[in-house]
C-alpha cells in the first residue's frame, strides 16, 4: 500500500501539477480508507463490495454527501492509476454509485459587508494593519485563493503595478488587473514590509513571516480575517478568505461581467465551475426583490 500510494502521489505531482495541500488531502483520504479496510487484501486489493462497505461507513460517520463524493473521487483516481500502471487488472470502482448531492451555493458577502471589512482594516495604520488591509484587498480585488495569496512572490507586480501575476493550480499563470485601492494598499504595506522579514534571511515572498516556510500561513490569514470581522461588527462565521474570493466573482457577475472573463480571472480550468456564480447572483437578486419590492410584500386577496 505504501509503495503504491507514494507512486500515485508522485504521478499527481509530476503529471497534473498537484499542489502540496492537494497531495496531503489525497493522502489523508486514502489512509482513512486503508485503515477501515484493515488486513487481508487491504485497500490495493479491495473489491467493489469492500469499497461499498467503506462508503457506508462514511455515511454512518455522518459525513456530508459532498465529503463522501470527494472520498469516492479520490478512490476512483487511485484505482484508475493502479490499472493504468498495471499494478492491478481490474477497477473495483466501476460498480460504485456516487452519493446524491444537493446543490449548495457558495457563501457570499454583499458589497456593503465587504466595504465594512475594508473600512475597518484601513483604520489601523500600524504595520500589522497595513498588511491586513493589503491581504483583504488582494483577496477581494484579485479573487485569489488563500494558498495563492500567501505564496505570492514579491515580484508578482514587478512587470506592471496594475497587473498581478498569479501562479495558480497546476502551476498555471494568470494575470489579474488591480484597481487603485488595491494598488495603494499594497504600496502602503510594502513600505513596512521589511519589518516582517526574518532577520538575516531576506524573503522572496510578498508576505514574509518568521516561519519554516518563510511566508504567512493560510491559518494566520484566516485568524486575522476573523478578528477583523469581529471588529467590523459582523459575524465571523460568515467570513473566510474563500468567501472573499466568492464575493469577488459574484459581484463581477452581478455587475454584468462576461462569464469567460470571470473564469479567466479565477483560474478555473472548466467554465462549469464558474457557472455557479450565475446561480448565486440570481439567488441574491430574488432575495433583493422579496425583501424590498412592494409587490413582493403584498398578500394575495382572498376569494370572496
Amino acid at each position: 500500500m505504501h509503495r503504491d500510494l507514494e507512486a500515485f502521489l508522485e504521478m499527481l505531482a509530476a503529471e497534473r501539477g498537484a499542489a502540496a495541500n492537494t497531495l496531503a488531502a489525497y493522502r489523508r483520504d486514502l489512509d482513512d480508507a486503508a485503515a477501515f479496510l484493515g488486513g487481508g487484501p487491504g485497500l490495493v486489493g479491495a473489491d467493489g463490495e469492500a469499497l461499498r462497505g467503506y462508503l457506508a461507513d462514511l455515511s454512518a460517520r455522518s459525513m456530508t454527501p459532498q465529503t463522501q463524493a470527494r472520498r469516492l473521487s479520490c478512490l476512483r483516481q487511485f484505482f484508475a492509476f493502479l490499472v493504468s500502471d498495471e499494478r492491478r487488472g481490474d477497477d473495483p470502482c466501476q460498480t460504485l454509485e456516487s452519493p446524491r448531492r444537493g446543490k449548495s451555493l457558495p457563501k457570499v458577502l454583499g458589497i456593503e459587508e465587504v466595504g465594512r471589512l475594508l473600512d475597518t482594516a484601513q483604520q489601523d495604520r500600524t504595520p500589522e494593519g497595513l498588511r491586513l488591509t493589503a491581504l483583504v484587498e488582494l483577496l477581494y480585488a484579485g479573487g485569489l485563493r488563500v494558498s495563492e495569496l500567501v505564496t505570492l512572490p514579491d515580484s508578482a507586480l514587478a512587470r506592471d503595478p496594475d497587473l498581478l501575476l498569479i501562479a495558480g493550480k497546476g502551476r498555471k499563470e494568470r494575470l489579474v488587473p488591480l484597481g487603485e485601492a488595491a494598488r495603494q494598499a499594497v504600496a502602503d504595506y510594502r513600505a513596512v514590509r521589511p519589518g516582517f522579514q526574518p532577520p538575516g534571511r531576506p524573503s522572496l515572498y510578498l508576505f514574509p513571516a518568521r516561519s519554516a516556510t518563510g511566508h504567512l500561513s493560510r491559518q494566520q490569514v484566516g485568524r486575522a480575517l476573523k478578528t477583523l470581522t469581529l471588529r467590523s461588527g459582523q459575524d465571523p462565521a460568515r467570513v473566510s478568505p474563500h468567501v472573499l474570493r466568492h464575493a469577488f466573482a459574484t459581484h463581477l457577475v452581478e455587475g454584468g461581467a462576461d462569464l469567460r472573463a470571470v473564469q479567466s480571472l479565477l483560474g478555473h480550468a472548466d467554465i462549469a465551475t464558474t457557472q455557479v456564480y450565475t446561480h448565486v447572483a440570481a439567488a441574491r437578486l430574488r432575495q433583493l426583490i422579496e425583501r424590498h419590492h412592494p409587490l413582493a410584500r403584498r398578500r394575495p386577496h382572498s376569494d370572496l
